[in-house]
């Protein structure tokens, strides 16, 4: 019998670390959640649902670029960022003296 060095952690490796996938919205889901998220962000708090969509879909495509991506998370991801670059020209141009946007 081997003493020690972390062998009885190996009995359950996926208990540890990786519950949050099991647990947790899957991939699929994310990817719908921040799709709604990116287009509800073009009529109303784009700087809030911009990047809420952009980490819904990161998380949706696994947090990499590599391999297969759902439609539904690039589309979250691309236009969460759409709305967050609006969001901030939009807050920029009010922010000016002036007229500003209107």
């Amino acid at each position: 019998m081997m003493a020690g060095f972390g062998h009885g952690t190996r009995r359950y490796p996926r208990s540890r670390g990786r519950t949050w996938s099991r647990t947790g919205p899957d991939r699929a889901t994310l990817g719908i959640i921040g799709t709604i998220c990116a287009v509800a962000g073009f009529f109303v708090l784009g700087i809030i649902l911009g990047p809420l969509a952009i980490v819904c879909g990161w998380l949706a495509m696994g947090r990499t670029w590599a391999g297969s991506r759902s439609v539904p998370a690039l589309v979250a991801f691309v236009l969460g960022a759409i709305d967050t670059l609006l969001a901030i020209v939009w807050l920029a141009g009010a922010a000016t003296p002036g007229n500003g946007l209107l």
